[in-house]
């Protein structure tokens, strides 16, 4: 089930909802661990769900903390955001915040997928993604898998190229996070910018 098209109000539902569990005739005897790991099996699908649903949640919740005004104005929830959508994902994603004037978030979009070590990243297709929601700047996030934070010297010239690209049609980078794991590292705040 695919909890992003879900309301809030079914997804509070799903999180409290009772778990279902499959009786067995009798429990398993702690003598067979085999049984005692198929017994572990079974529970583990709503636990997945319940961890995806409460995921969800605090998405939209922090989503809904950057819509309140200026996006820098909640550094913290911008990052726990990242942390969020980025926590598991065992390939590297590249994600646009688009911005308007008053630096209010238009919308969030992963804009390319890639491997475990690297994405490929099209200015182009940036620059037509601001266009067309008429965004004034963006933040730009990718993550490493690896949960190294500190950014390559291709991360760097791949925020100046997009940087320069941008400018040409007016639009700002305001700052590029690197997420690994539980850290953010900003390249504002390492004055990479």
């Amino acid at each position: 089930m695919n909890v992003t098209h879900m309301s809030n109000t079914e997804l509070v539902s799903e999180l409290l909802a009772a778990p279902t569990r499959l009786e067995s005739p009798h429990a398993p005897c702690a003598c067979d661990p085999a049984a005692a790991y198929r017994a572990v099996d079974q529970e583990l699908p709503d636990l997945a769900h319940k961890l995806s649903v409460a995921r969800e949640l605090l998405l939209r919740n922090l989503r809904a903390k950057m819509l309140e005004g200026p996006i820098m104005a909640s550094p913290r929830a911008v990052k726990d955001w990242l942390c969020l959508y980025c926590a598991g994902l065992q390939h590297e994603v590249f994600l646009v915040m688009y911005l308007d004037s008053q630096q209010v978030l238009i919308e969030a979009e992963e804009l390319f997928r890639g491997t475990l070590t690297q994405t490929s990243v099209y200015p182009r297709e940036v620059v037509k993604g601001a266009l067309a929601r008429n965004a004034a700047a963006v933040l730009l996030a990718h993550n490493h898998p690896s949960g190294q934070v500190d950014p390559s010297r291709a991360d760097e010239l791949l925020t100046q190229t997009l940087k320069s690209s941008l400018m040409l049609v007016d639009v700002r980078v305001l700052d590029h996070f690197i997420v690994g794991g539980d850290r953010v590292t900003s390249f504002a705040e390492r004055g990479l910018l």
